[in-house]
């Protein structure tokens, strides 16, 4: 086996096919990462979720990076992690369009909403839900990949 990086089309391919990517925030140093439903589209990852910590998180700290992968066998993998801003898209007509856009994406694919807006209890509360939309604006895309 050989691990090499990848070339920006093995990158895309890798962003363009994925639904789930592991979403990376931090706050006051401390990290969290989340599996999401992600849709790409013309330099920007879009997203929903519910009001949590995540966007809490996001909010107060913009920078995130979000982690695909393909793997096949442990010698037979592709790694493709995205650095990003996160823009939350409000009801707000600067960001309604871009909204519209991010559903019109993500309601492509069957049960697209879960499990972000679905009845959550944590600590024997039940969550509210309230639905955040948002898009991560890529700075920087690199990828590995290990071959037999």
């Amino acid at each position: 086996m050989h691990i090499t990086e990848m070339d920006q089309f093995e990158i895309m391919q890798v962003i363009e096919n994925a639904t789930v990517g592991r979403l990376a925030c931090v706050h006051d140093s401390q990290p969290y990462i989340v599996p999401l439903n992600f849709a790409y589209h013309f330099g920007s990852l879009y997203a929903f979720t519910t009001f949590g910590r995540k966007v809490e998180w996001m909010r107060s700290n913009p920078k995130v990076c979000v982690e695909f992968d393909n793997v096949s066998a442990t010698n037979d993998w592709q790694s493709v992690i995205v650095m990003g801003h996160y823009e939350e898209l409000s009801r707000d007509p600067d960001t309604n369009e871009a909204r519209n856009e991010a559903y019109g994406l993500l309601s492509k694919r069957a049960q697209w909403w879960e499990p972000a807006y679905v009845k959550t209890v944590i600590h024997d509360h039940v969550r509210g839900l309230q639905p955040v939309y948002f898009r991560i604006l890529i700075t920087e895309k690199t990828g590995h990949k290990a071959m037999k």
